[in-house]
């Protein structure tokens, strides 16, 4: 099997990109990250692209309207502000839509996703802390009656959907020639530690940040603090990776990316940092990471690499590549076929222990 475009009604991605002038272009690709946090951060980025301050904000508007941006804003990181774990079951076909219904129901699943495999439901749950997260797992056990594989991230290699879109590139990150990558830890027990000023901001920018000429004012208004307070709360949270970036975030399907295969690899553990990094590096990859074995549940795979492309053949080409020249190793590839929920994570209930 190929990879898959559960997503094949989106609309024809090289006319979306052919309708972008040169300055949507230097938005689209120079913006995703590294927006200015300052008072007027679009007065800044119209420096730069040589428009008013309004084009600016007006094109970036144009853009989320047309989808090319899902949102403008913060992307946060679930796993160092709460507790996150990447869950599957094995959920009998005659039953799939009802346990959907059952792990989509709870606000703390943001995402979840139909595979080809036999556990072929994976979900993402991320509460406050490790306990709340293990107890809406135990509930979804004893509602759905499917055992739930529980594998939470162990380190992170590389994880960014950031990538240059506007250009013909087959796979996502073709363009890129460097990344910087780095074997970090992530703890289970993670709860954030954050001040109340850093929780409400968290809360009042989970969908995004406003789209107007001053979003950190804004948001400083509706929760109640000064404007210097905010900036410095959302530098600070940059700093400590509680923010990964701030910037426009891009639709990958409506841009062209909408195949990708998750693949999991069986690599010994005394080379995983090595090959973990080594393949976190590699351009063709959007995200590497290690979880945990459950040999106890047949799971036998500590290393997950993720590929988009805009063409299934390019995502098994690249995937191939991995398995002849990086990973020598048995793995298998799950491939995408529905995705059944996809949103944010609510940060309300990762900046609270309930």
């Amino acid at each position: 099997m190929s990879a898959t475009d559960p997503e094949s009604n989106a609309p024809d991605w090289q006319a979306t990109l052919d309708a972008l002038d040169e300055v949507d272009a230097a938005l689209v690709d120079g913006y995703q990250s590294g927006f200015p946090v300052t008072e007027r951060p679009f007065r800044v980025v119209a420096d730069e692209l040589g428009v008013s301050e309004y084009e600016a904000l007006d094109r970036v508007r144009r853009l989320r309207e047309q989808g090319v941006f899902r949102r403008f804003g913060a992307v946060l990181n679930p796993p160092v502000i709460g507790s996150s774990t990447l869950a599957a079951v094995q959920a009998p076909e005659d039953r799939f839509d009802e346990v959907a219904e059952i792990i989509n129901g709870y606000r703390q699943v943001n995402h979840n996703y139909r595979r080809d495999h036999a556990w072929n439901m994976w979900f993402v749950v991320t509460a406050g802390c490790r306990k709340t997260r293990d107890r809406i797992l135990r509930e979804i056990e004893e509602r759905t009656g499917c055992a739930v594989l529980n594998l939470p991230m162990l380190t992170d290699y590389y994880i960014d959907l950031e990538f240059p879109v506007v250009n013909r590139d087959r796979f996502a990150r073709e363009s890129v020639e460097e990344t910087h990558v780095e074997a970090t830890r992530i703890s289970e027990d993670a709860t954030g530690g954050l001040t109340d000023l850093e929780a409400d901001l968290l809360v009042a920018i989970q969908g995004g940040l406003p789209l107007t000429k001053t979003p950190y004012g804004d948001v400083a208004d509706e929760i109640g603090a000064d404007v210097a307070d905010v900036l410095d709360a959302v530098r600070r949270l940059l700093d400590g990776g509680q923010i990964k970036r701030i910037g426009c975030v891009v639709n990958h399907v409506v841009t062209g990316f909408r195949n990708n295969c998750m693949v999991v690899w069986n690599v010994p553990d005394e080379e995983l940092d090595e090959r973990g990094v080594r393949v976190g590096s590699l351009p063709y990859v959007t995200l590497c990471y290690h979880r945990p074995r459950r040999p106890e549940q047949g799971w036998e795979y500590n290393l997950f690499t993720m590929v988009h492309g805009r063409e299934a053949d390019a995502v098994d080409e690249k995937v191939d590549e991995l398995a002849s020249e990086h990973l020598p190793f048995e793995h298998e590839r799950l491939y995408s076929t529905e995705t059944l929920k996809q949103t944010g994570a609510r940060y309300d209930e990762l900046v609270s222990s309930e």
